[in-house]
């Protein structure tokens, strides 16, 4: 038989980088894992990376987004979308206010914006409106950090005094990311995979930096639900099946088996007994082979919160449980 041998991917490579838009290429996956590790890369960068926007909006003698206002060019629609386009970096995660005050005629960029010293101006030849007569225009925006997207309605209901507009905020800082995946030679296999990623960003980090803290995040996520030991079960068959008990040592499961009885009868032997050969309705039995808990012991492991957790159990299902394993002089772990 040949030998095994774990081919790691390489580290990620840049093919281009400049202003806001990258691409990286990962070589070396095995078949498949591009469109895995790819597709999940995706979804982070475009849900997970902290940004800032604009989440409400005050104009004198506005009172809401379908009036007009004379002298302006534009409709309180219009202007509101242009203000959304607007770019800040924020050196503070507490929200800040922004202020435009403008008289006209004049037309007016995100240059006339004044921020504060928390807050940087990414984009200040961005056209907001122009105004035609002499009047004032003074605007008040409110921008925070969040992630992804929030409805001006959430934000309303929460925020936003009255007399100021909600507007819908889109925090995120990607603009676009898209991957491809292609074939590649590893060794004498031609069929592994070559992930290239396109990331292009709004200006308030690098595409580097986006790439780089999505990567972050995905390990992060992966080591919280890792910290789980097993502990091998054996079928009747002789093939050991793991049953997951998380956050307790070994140590005091194995005393709390040593401690209990049932019936004269061995309390490790009970443990081993299948799930499918206590008497269970369907569904339950189902729900249970379905969350990998096989056994006796494994479901004794078990808290009531963590069998809520599980599809197809409810408080029905929980009395059935506690139910079957009275029987055997056991309960669910405290």
């Amino acid at each position: 038989m040949p030998e095994y041998k774990i081919i790691m991917p390489s580290k990620p490579r840049v093919v281009l980088e400049e202003e806001n838009k990258g691409v990286f290429e990962i070589d070396g996956l095995y078949p498949g894992y591009g469109h895995t590790l790819g597709n999940s890369l995706r979804r982070i960068i475009l849900s997970s990376l902290p940004g800032a926007s604009i989440v409400s909006i005050k104009i004198d003698g506005v009172s809401h987004e379908f009036q007009t206002v004379d002298g302006i060019k534009e409709d309180m629609i219009v202007l509101i979308l242009n203000l959304k386009k607007l770019r800040f970096k924020m050196a503070s995660g507490e929200p800040q206010s922004v202020t435009l005050s403008v008289k006209g005629p004049k037309e007016i960029t995100g240059a006339d914006v004044k921020t504060t010293g928390q807050i940087e101006m990414l984009n200040p030849e961005q056209y907001i409106a122009t105004i035609t007569g002499k009047v004032n225009l003074n605007i008040e925006m409110r921008i925070e950090k969040g992630l992804g997207f929030i409805q001006k309605e959430a934000i309303q209901k929460e925020k936003v005094d009255i007399g100021t507009i909600a507007v819908d905020a889109i925090f995120t800082p990607i603009r676009r990311v898209s991957y491809e995946v292609e074939n590649m030679r590893v060794g004498d296999k031609t069929n592994h995979n070559r992930l290239r990623i396109l990331i292009e960003t709004d200006g308030t980090l690098t595409p580097r930096e986006a790439l780089s803290q999505s990567i972050v995040i995905m390990i992060n996520q992966l080591k919280a639900i890792v910290d789980f030991k097993e502990i091998e079960t054996p079928m009747s068959e002789g093939v050991g099946v793991p049953t997951k008990s998380v956050g307790k040592d070994k140590k005091e499961d194995k005393e709390k088996e040593e401690k209990d009885t049932n019936s004269g009868e061995d309390f490790t032997d009970v443990l081993k007994t299948r799930t499918d050969s206590l008497d269970l309705s369907t569904r339950t039995l189902n729900a249970l082979t379905a969350a990998n808990i096989r056994t006796l012991g494994g479901l004794a492991r078990k808290k009531r919160e963590d069998l809520l957790e599980v599809e197809g159990i409810g408080e029905k299902g929980i009395t059935e449980i506690k139910k079957v394993l009275g029987k055997f002089g056991l309960n669910l772990k405290e």
